[in-house]
């Protein structure tokens, strides 16, 4: 079992920067992809970044491919997703995740995303 507590979240004006954190409990979590997905009001949950079991790939949504970095810290059990450059289209409440299997090689499907955290608002005025 994997537990998931986000924090970080908050409200800031655009063009300035938040950092996300993700605390995982559970002895397999530097095992496995962990992800951010984000979703904003009357949307669906959208895929934002992951980073795998090493922290040696990122992987990236189109949308904020250049701006957000996702990186991990295997020995403190967390993962962050440092955003920058934001726009008033980042608000949204942002999700940590982690994949149901290890050492996985590629990102999971969505269905394969298996913990989930309770989600951090981020606002983003204009």
């Amino acid at each position: 079992q994997v537990q998931l507590v986000e924090s970080g979240g908050g409200l800031v004006q655009a063009g300035g920067s938040l950092r996300l954190s993700c605390a995982a409990s559970g002895r397999t979590f530097s095992s496995r992809i962990m992800g951010w997905f984000r979703q904003a009001p009357g949307k669906e949950r959208e895929f934002v970044a992951a980073i795998n079991w090493s922290g040696g790939s990122g992987y990236y949504a189109d949308s904020v491919k250049g701006r957000f970095t996702v990186s991990r810290d295997n020995a403190k059990n967390t993962v962050s997703l440092q955003m920058n450059s934001l726009t008033p289209e980042d608000t949204a409440v942002y999700y940590c995740a982690a994949d149901q299997v290890a050492y996985r090689y590629g990102l999971p499907a969505l269905y394969e995303w298996s913990y989930w955290g309770q989600g951090t608002q981020v606002t983003v005025s204009s």
